[in-house]
């Protein structure tokens, strides 16, 4: 099976090499006005073409978020394959995120997720909030596989960086955009820029966002499941001392008040349940979450020279997060399944340096850095579900990380610049604490404290990453790399004993082998970019199911061994004047080699591999064209598909349905109107009302959460 895989992929790789012969008659070519627009990223920490960065990547221009509607971390499930994102059922503010199938499942404050978040070169360790919301996106990069070198910690499936614009020296600005749409649609955006002499410049920024859920609430408290009810603020100052000295600071508050999404009965596949829109008169006092996140952020650049550049990135966030959760009242009477609440406080602070430099013929570039952070939290939650004593929870963490990277690239002469190579590593160490306490709470009775846990470990690991690109021409090039990352081990709260909690879990890291091909081919109208990939995933933190008749209790083990294999196809066209189309397909397969018990035996039969659809596709159309004196008509198509996908892994019968959304967008841009620009526009998303789930899993019953119906609406916009 192996060799005929590798068969496989040499002729996918001979086929892409063939098709980018074709791009050396293009070298040299001048760029015309209907050519795919060039983007430069920050992947590798420092600017850089697209093309010329040898990882798979999706990079989200300003106008591509406009168009695609990307708001947040959830709207980037629908523009990027292998990308899949999904709500917690105790918080729908709590994304959990997959790439190539390489993700966490579970939300524990003791617990880190596989794909790190960065804002602004910040990671953020608990992402709810709308950080990403108030600011005036630049870009958004989606890197795909491990990121071991230069991300380090907790990347192991990938990395995904939202990079806000800077305050703007010299000039006063002030951008408005208000939208109105069905389902209490009311979002409303005011950014200003204010300039403060020439080297001195701030920006203030205010979100607020209404959105009614669609599932009313028959019992008593607040009208709906899944409200969204949100407030933003953002402030930026930028400070340039000295031409050579840049400094930015940035403060960041969300206030999430969202309702409980509703989660619904949902029979096993293929049958699926009706998308709800009522609940069960039984709920009782339906209470909403409270979410406060708020960040300090400082990015200092000074360029030593002309070649070397000195970065500080300092982060300071805290969040404070209050979630209840009604799972499926009335269904067995008058009572809920069960029902939850969390109360957590978390704080973190990361300093990273960065030297990245060059030498003066380029043929050297380089990245050497230092990386520091330190988290703490403490979490209360209770759960109680009918004829059981309530079980309470108290939480604390402390966790502390050190890293030391560098990489490296050289472009030897005797290969007149044709030929580079990379090589870089990051050494990393991890200082993981944490305390359990539970607390069994009779109806009738005094409180039972169970002995407390507590777990104390070190982590250490080295991820090495090497890299060979050859240009075929000006226009196209392959790559061929292995890349390395790895998670941190941690804690389980929901352990069977106090002693596995105690003794925690280990790290798991994966290892990838990528062969990628980058072309941009006729005359600069079509952008194709291929990787073919394999992933050997091992010491996998398995989540088993250690009481049948308890899903509160499961223990993480250090258990499992995977492959991952996949292929990923990302195009661009631009075939006349204002028409583009994109195109991306991920093709995923994914299994568990072994997994062994708490006992040693192997059960590798009894597990699935979760959130790892074989298929899933995006592909858009947009039409702009310019009209005298009224501004730019634009209007676009966007469809996403995925197949159906494993939500359990130890329930073969969990299985979210294969499906697709189709969304629109038609309007005018910079309509002129004295000195301010207008824009107008209409938007509708999953046109065609698809009913489907986000995620089906085990709530004591087969339980799902349904994605939005039809909705629609108009933004109207001016930039002065």
């Amino acid at each position: 099976m192996k060799s005929r895989y590798l068969v496989g992929t040499a002729t996918v790789i001979a086929s892409l090499v063939g098709l980018a012969s074709s791009a050396l008659a293009t070298e040299g070519a001048q760029a015309t006005a209907d050519e795919v627009a060039e983007i430069v990223v920050t992947a590798q920490k420092r600017e850089e073409k697209l093309q010329d960065v040898p990882v798979s990547i999706v990079a989200l221009t300003p106008a591509m978020i406009e168009r695609a509607g990307v708001k947040d971390l959830t709207d980037l499930r629908a523009q990027v394959p292998s990308l899949q994102i999904t709500p917690h059922p105790n918080s729908g503010a709590t994304a959990r995120v997959f790439i190539r199938g390489v993700g966490n499942n579970d939300d524990q404050v003791t617990q880190d997720p596989s794909v790190a978040v960065y804002l602004d070169g910040i990671y953020m360790a608990r992402s709810q909030g709308l950080a990403m919301e108030v600011a005036e996106l630049e870009r958004v990069e989606v890197l795909r596989g491990p990121q071991g070198s230069l991300y380090g910690r907790n990347a192991t499936g990938g990395a995904i960086n939202f990079i806000t614009k800077a305050p703007t020296f010299g000039a006063w600005g002030a951008d408005q955009r208000l939208t109105y749409g069905n389902l209490g649609q009311l979002r409303t955006r005011t950014r200003v820029n204010i300039p403060i002499g020439n080297r001195f410049a701030a920006e203030l920024a205010y979100l607020h966002t209404t959105k009614d859920g669609f599932v009313a609430n028959a019992g008593t408290g607040v009208s709906r499941f899944g409200d969204q009810r949100r407030d933003g603020y953002r402030a930026a100052l930028r400070w340039q001392p000295l031409p050579q000295l840049d400094v930015r600071y940035t403060y960041d508050r969300s206030d999430v008040n969202d309702t409980p999404v509703f989660i619904s009965t949902a029979p096993f596949y293929p049958a699926e349940a009706l998308r709800p829109v009522s609940g069960s008169p039984s709920v009782k006092d339906l209470k909403p979450n409270h979410i406060v996140a708020q960040g300090h952020g400082i990015n200092a650049n000074l360029e030593l020279g002309d070649y070397l550049t000195l970065r500080s990135i300092t982060g300071f966030r805290q969040l404070a997060n209050q979630t209840n959760q009604n799972y499926l009242s009335g269904v067995l009477g008058a009572f809920p399944v069960f029902a939850t609440t969390f109360d957590s406080r978390q704080r973190q602070f990361s300093e990273e340096l960065q030297l990245v430099g060059s030498s003066p013929d380029k043929a050297l570039q380089y990245v050497l850095g230092l990386y520091l952070f330190s988290e703490s939290a403490e979490s209360y939650d209770t759960t109680a579900s009918p004829g059981r004593p309530r079980s309470d929870r108290n939480v604390t963490i402390a966790n502390k990380a050190l890293a030391l990277y560098g990489e490296a690239t050289w472009s030897p002469e005797f290969a007149n610049g044709h030929l580079h190579l990379t090589a870089g590593g990051r050494w990393s160490r991890d200082h993981r604490q944490a305390t359990l306490q539970n607390v069994s709470v009779p109806a009738n009775g005094s409180s039972i404290f169970s002995t407390p846990g507590a777990g104390d470990r070190v982590f250490h690991n080295f991820s090495p990453s090497g890299v060979i690109r050859y240009d075929l021409s000006t226009e196209a090039n392959l790559y061929a790399k292995v890349t390395s990352g790895y998670k941190t081990g941690g804690y389980n709260v929901r352990a069977s004993t106090i002693q596995r909690f105690n003794q925690g879990f280990g790290q798991e890291t994966l290892v990838a082998y990528e062969l990628g091909l980058k072309t941009t081919l006729l005359d600069r109208h079509l952008r194709f970019n291929a990787a073919v990939f394999q992933s050997n995933y091992k010491n996998i933190q398995i989540n088993v199911q250690s009481d049948p008749t308890n899903i509160s209790r499961t223990d993480v083990l250090n258990a499992g061994k995977a492959r991952i294999r996949g292929a990923e196809l990302d195009l661009s066209a631009v075939p006349i004047d204002g028409l583009t189309i994109n195109l991306s397909y991920a093709l995923l397969d994914a299994k568990y080699q072994q997994i062994l018990d708490g006992n040693g035996a192997e059960v590798t039969a009894n597990y699935n591999y979760i959130q790892a659809p074989k298929n899933t596709l995006t592909a858009g159309i947009e039409y702009v064209h310019p009209l005298e004196k009224l501004g730019n008509f634009s209007a676009s198509l966007d469809y996403s598909y995925q197949d159906r996908k494993n939500s359990s892994s130890t329930d073969f019968r969990y299985i979210v349905g294969a499906y697709g959304l189709l969304n629109a967008r038609i309007g005018l841009s910079s309509i002129p109107l004295g000195a301010s620009e207008w824009s107008l526009n209409a938007f509708g998303r999953n046109l065609t009302d698809k009913s489907y789930y986000l995620d089906q899993f085990n709530a004591g019953l087969p339980a799902a959460i349904f994605g939005e119906p039809r909705t629609y609406g108009i933004e109207l916009g001016v930039k002065f």
